[in-house]
Parts: structure tokens; C-alpha cells; sequence
């Protein structure tokens, strides 16, 4: 099983060889409420650490999703777009949103563990 790294922008990533699978975090559903919208990257787009790669919109606030590496995406999961409810209900399972070809795996290196992530969302109150 692949380590689930996690950005402070509250996106999860799992390495799967050159491949990642990325998402919002269970975090990220709570403060952001029911997601009603998603919009994805499109496939065989490049997308830049950090830069921005959709939108989530909830009953409260409509968020960005920013990637947590570099790389070109390779597939969105349509399942998410056509129900975005499925966001809330498993959002670090079968609600990730796509899969990217790293271009530079050592970006992976400046993302926090999952202890990590749990200690700053708490200090962050965000």
C-alpha cells in the first residue's frame, strides 16, 4: 500500500510507481459542507505544484483545488462530477478527483504524513 501524503491546502495524494491519485481531504468536506459542483482538470493537461487544477463548490463556499505536484493529468473520476455529493459521503477513497504522471517525485518530499496533516489542521483551524 502506497503512503497517503497531504498538502496544507487539505489535498491528499497517493504514489502509485509514477502515477498519483489525488483528492480533498475528510477535513476539507467538513469545512466546506455539502459539495453541490465539481470541476476537474482536463485530461492531458499539465498542472504545476501548488497550481491550481479545479474547483469545488459547497452550500457554503466554493474552494479551489490546487495540485500537490507537478505532472500531467492522465484521468478524473466522472463519477464525482455527476454526483458530487459522493465527495462528502468518501472523499479519501472512491471520491478522488484524478490521477496525474509525476513529473518530479521529489515534490513528494515537502508533504506531511498523516500525523502531520492532523496536528496543523488542528493548530491551522483551517
Amino acid at each position: 500500500m502506497s503512503e497517503v501524503k497531504y498538502s496544507k491546502e487539505h489535498e491528499w495524494i497517493k504514489l502509485d510507481g509514477d502515477t498519483a491519485v489525488v483528492g480533498i481531504t475528510q477535513h476539507a468536506t467538513e469545512m466546506l459542507g455539502d459539495i453541490v459542483f465539481v470541476e476537474l482538470p482536463e485530461i492531458g493537461s499539465s498542472v504545476v505544484k501548488d497550481g491550481n487544477a479545479g474547483v469545488v463548490e459547497s452550500t457554503k463556499a466554493a474552494s479551489d483545488i490546487y495540485t500537490p505536484v507537478s505532472g500531467e493529468i492522465i484521468e478524473n473520476n466522472q463519477a464525482i462530477v455527476d454526483d458530487p455529493a459522493k465527495v462528502n459521503s468518501d472523499p479519501e477513497n472512491e471520491a478522488w478527483f484524478f490521477k496525474l504522471k509525476i513529473t518530479d517525485k521529489s515534490e513528494m518530499d515537502s508533504l506531511m504524513n498523516k500525523e502531520e496533516y492532523e496536528k496543523f489542521s488542528k493548530e491551522s483551524g483551517s
